[in-house]
């Protein structure tokens, strides 16, 4: 049996709504293919909100060591990486499984309110919580994850309602990360030991429970993840999306990623992410979005974490004036602890971020890219717009005062503040007649994120 006749048994099982009839002045419907789905254009909102915290938590979070901690089952059982290994040996007894750190997840200090309050303060405009990771472990009560998910055993508590209720509370989009696989679920190995030629993991969990967080939950954002291993044939993928365009109760506002299957990285899907940290180094075609982790060697929490190993906030910032200069969007991750708190390094710098924004966010929130992104004179300028207005933020203040552009073309018209100070129109001279201007600034305001954002008006 093909895998698209198989897909038609399972509709039912999975309350999927038949995807080929037209509903009621329904005037188009997406199709299951690409060709359908690649062209549904993407909610503005996400363009529009540039900035996105993304927060990886689950049973892994108690062992918390080593480099990416959210892996440790598979470094342990699998990969046999040597210092996972010593370090289970050290540190648990014999006989220890991994199912066992589970009942010490008790996420005892977790309060969804006072994490939506640090998300609010950070800027950002959207939250991407991490529903399951690759361990299979729900952060709410899945109906397929019997015993395995975060009301059965740990915390007794769904995690993802709290703080989808908490998120949404504060006027922020909520979004939700999602495995299409788990290491060693018996379904799912006994499908990857048939070549994928069977279907029982997609048909029996992981459809069932990607449409179950859907109805149940209504994210804004699906961040999916876990499909390298097999091609979207496997995992149904067009067809689950032509629901969610045509039919899900999210279906005019939601956005996706490009993790639908082996091949689709960079191809196919809403936006873009490419790949964990993707930095393009040009102006990508495709609104595309970086994920990138304050802590550099981990998107979990480790408890081993050193203060050289995290961002700074100039780093932050100039990352994420990179990645919105070139179109993308920003999705900076924190990893919480088990018990629920959110290290302090890592507010700090979510605060930081958003009194950096409170000043400058006009010249990130709903941007565009300019004609140009970027100038390199003794300093470096990244350059986004809105509307008639043009934006450069510089990541070093001038030590005489002065700012040389070389690439805005002024006019009689053109009218230059620091967002800084709206209100004060800053002393400027043209270069040459085609293009260039040179800024006369004020003192040096106090910028912990060392970057400044001059508009300007009349300019092309």
């Amino acid at each position: 049996m093909g895998l698209h006749v198989r897909f038609s048994c399972i509709l039912p099982l999975i309350c999927l709504i038949p995807l080929l009839i037209s509903g009621p002045g329904c005037l188009a419907r997406y199709t299951e293919d690409w060709t359908s789905l690649d062209a549904r254009p993407l909610p503005q909102w996400y363009d529009d909100a540039k900035i996105g915290i993304f927060v990886h938590w689950g049973v892994f979070s108690v062992p918390g060591y080593g480099r990416f901690s959210e892996w440790l089952w598979a470094w342990w059982k699998t990969t046999k990486r040597p210092d996972v290994v010593e370090f289970m040996r050290k540190y648990y007894p014999p006989g220890f499984e991994y199912a066992d750190f589970a009942t010490q997840f008790h996420a005892e200090f977790f309060n969804p309110e006072e994490w939506a309050d640090i998300f609010k303060a950070s800027g950002a405009r959207y939250v991407v919580f991490t529903s399951k990771h690759h361990e299979g472990f729900t952060n709410w009560p899945s109906p397929g994850s019997w015993n395995w998910n975060s009301v059965d055993v740990g915390p007794h508590r769904d995690l993802v309602g709290l703080l989808t209720a908490a998120v949404k509370k504060r006027s922020l989009h909520m979004g939700l990360y999602h495995s299409l696989f788990e290491w060693y679920h018996p379904l799912f190995l006994a499908d990857q030991a048939s070549g994928f030629k069977t279907q029982d993991f997609v048909a029996q969990k992981a459809l069932p429970e990607l449409v179950h967080l859907v109805k149940q939950y209504q994210p804004d954002l699906i961040w999916s993840d876990g499909d390298w291993l097999a091609p979207d044939t496997y995992w149904n993928s067009t067809q689950f999306l032509a629901w969610l365009y045509n039919d899900s109760p999210v279906k005019d506002v939601v956005v996706t990623n490009d993790r639908w299957g082996k091949g689709c990285y960079c191809k196919h899907g809403g936006y873009y992410n490419c790949a964990d940290r993707y930095t393009p180094g040009k102006l990508p075609s495709h609104k595309w979005e970086k994920c990138q982790s304050i802590d550099k060697r981990s998107w979990g929490y480790r408890r081993d974490m050193k203060l050289s190993e995290v961002m700074d906030l100039p780093s932050i910032i100039q990352d994420m004036l990179y990645v919105v200069a070139l179109g993308g969007n920003y999705l900076l991750n924190i990893g919480p602890m088990s018990d629920g708190m959110i290290a302090p390094v890592f507010e700090e710098r979510l605060r930081g971020l958003g009194a950096w924004l409170g000043v400058n966010g006009e010249a990130i929130y709903a941007t565009k890219p300019w004609r140009v992104q970027t100038e390199n004179n003794t300093f470096n300028v990244w350059y986004t717009a809105k509307n008639n207005t043009v934006y450069a933020t510089i990541l070093s203040w001038p030590s005489k005062q002065s700012l040389l552009l070389m690439t805005p073309k002024t006019s009689g018209a053109t009218k230059v503040t620091l967002l800084d100070y709206p209100d004060v129109p800053l002393k400027w001279a043209p270069v040459k007649q085609q293009a260039g201007l040179v800024i006369l600034l004020p003192a040096m305001p106090v910028s912990p994120g060392n970057a400044w954002s001059l508009k300007l008006e009349g300019v092309v």
